[in-house]
């Protein structure tokens, strides 16, 4: 039992470092001063591998270390709520599908579950942030094509790889 808590750990870590690395490695910025990336895809992927606690956690890490490394520092608890959260929606919606045997079809409605939770996230704190809803406005077009990216880049890294990997049985998740 012990051994298996450390491997839990232990890909929890690198799937955290790797949300953060694949959030920075490739970053096109948007004229609303934020950037697009590629995180959105290994968020989603830690969640159906590594489950609800763990895989919210390593998106939410993994992002917000990413926001703080590239400066974005008020970002980041912002970040770690909202990758959190499209990790436990991803995994909620995954999960439930996949016991139907869908596994494309349950990977696309997650990640989208996930994207929609992402754009309206940061529609939300950004206007909370610069007082104004009309301000948080040109920021979902970004948004929106940073999810589109984590869709696809996560269902096609799943079917690929990933669904060959088995980190966490059912028991495990919770435990």
């Amino acid at each position: 039992m012990r051994t298996h808590k450390v491997r839990i750990m232990t890909i929890t870590g690198m799937l955290t470092a790797l949300v953060c690395v694949s959030t920075m490695m490739i970053r096109i910025p948007t004229p609303t001063k934020g950037y697009i990336n590629l995180g959105d895809c290994i968020v989603n992927i830690a969640a159906w591998l590594l489950g609800p606690l763990y895989g919210a956690f390593a998106a939410g890490a993994g992002s917000a270390l990413s926001d703080l490394f590239a400066g974005y520092t008020v970002y980041v608890p912002a970040t770690f709520i909202i990758k959190g959260l499209m990790a436990l929606a991803s995994w909620a919606v995954f999960t439930q599908l996949r016991k139907k045997k869908l596994s494309v079809p349950a990977c696309i409605a997650a990640a989208v579950t996930a994207e929609v939770i992402m754009t309206a996230g940061y529609f939300a704190f950004e206007a909370f942030l610069y007082g104004s809803f009309a301000a948080a406005v040109p920021g979902i077009s970004g948004n929106i094509i940073q999810g589109v990216g984590g869709i696809v880049g996560s269902v096609l890294i799943y079917e690929a790889v990933g669904k060959r990997v088995t980190v966490l049985s059912e028991r495990d998740q919770f435990n």
